[in-house]
């Protein structure tokens, strides 16, 4: 049962209303301040995964080589392009009065990859799909409530609709992982959750918009495929070679 997936979109859902309905009392010192919250709860939440972390190099090889191939097939920007498509099919089913402004538009691309393409999401839809345990999609749901409430008070009941494709490919992600989850064990899958902790880590301090630290946490969603054949590899094969 996806608890965690539908909870998460039923946790942007609400917060898309509250927002859109309430939005005007609450004042942007207020909006901004709650977000830097945010950060820091992901960012907590990576450091509480990243302790589970078995084969140190398997994990620091994944994420370098997965965000180089990231990079290379360009697909943060890509990511950005699909939610450019999904804004103007928004578009087409609720009209928008601000549709013509730039900063609104960037706005709600934003609004689209943070809940669509996040790693937190990713991460905890394939745990959640292969261990049953949704305890990080219930957090990403408290968390989501609050992005989605501060999000509608500047665009208003379209938030709610983001939660449509999000659900879509959360719940393909949850399947997917259950379809993988016997070819596992529990080294690999510490990994995989060690692995998931760094780009919950990087997504914090995207979402606290520390310039110094603009990680390309969508480039780096690669590394997440790679992590457990190659903590198997290691596990397997290099490990017991260097010991």
């Amino acid at each position: 049962m996806p608890i965690g997936v539908i909870t998460n979109t039923l946790s942007i859902i609400l917060g898309g209303f509250v927002g859109a309905i309430a939005g005007n009392k609450f004042s942007s010192d207020f909006k901004e301040k709650l977000n830097m919250v945010f950060g820091c709860c992901a960012m907590g939440m990576g450091i509480s995964s990243i302790v589970l972390m078995k084969n140190m190099p398997a994990v620091i090889f994944s994420l370098i080589v997965g965000t180089a191939i990231g990079i290379c097939v360009h697909l943060g920007e890509n990511i950005n392009k699909g939610a450019h498509g999904m804004q103007k099919c928004i578009a087409k089913i609720i009209k928008m009065d601000s549709v013509a402004d730039e900063n609104y538009i960037s706005t709600l691309v934003t609004c689209i990859v943070l809940f669509c393409a996040s790693g937190t999401g990713i991460y905890g839809s394939i745990v959640s799909g292969m261990t049953g345990d949704h305890s990080i999609l219930i957090a990403k749901s408290i968390l989501d409530f609050f992005t989605a409430l501060i999000f509608a008070c500047i665009l208003g009941y379209v938030v709610c609709t983001v939660a449509v494709p999000q659900f879509a490919i959360f719940m393909c992600l949850f399947v997917l992982a259950g379809i993988i989850y016997p070819m596992t064990n529990g080294i690999m899958i510490a990994d995989f959750k060690a692995c998931g902790g760094f780009l919950l880590l990087a997504t914090g301090f995207r979402m606290i918009k520390l310039k110094l630290f603009p990680f390309p946490v969508a480039d780096m969603i690669p590394a997440m495929i790679l992590v457990m054949p190659i903590s198997a590899i290691w596990a397997n094969y290099i490990l017991p070679f260097v010991s």
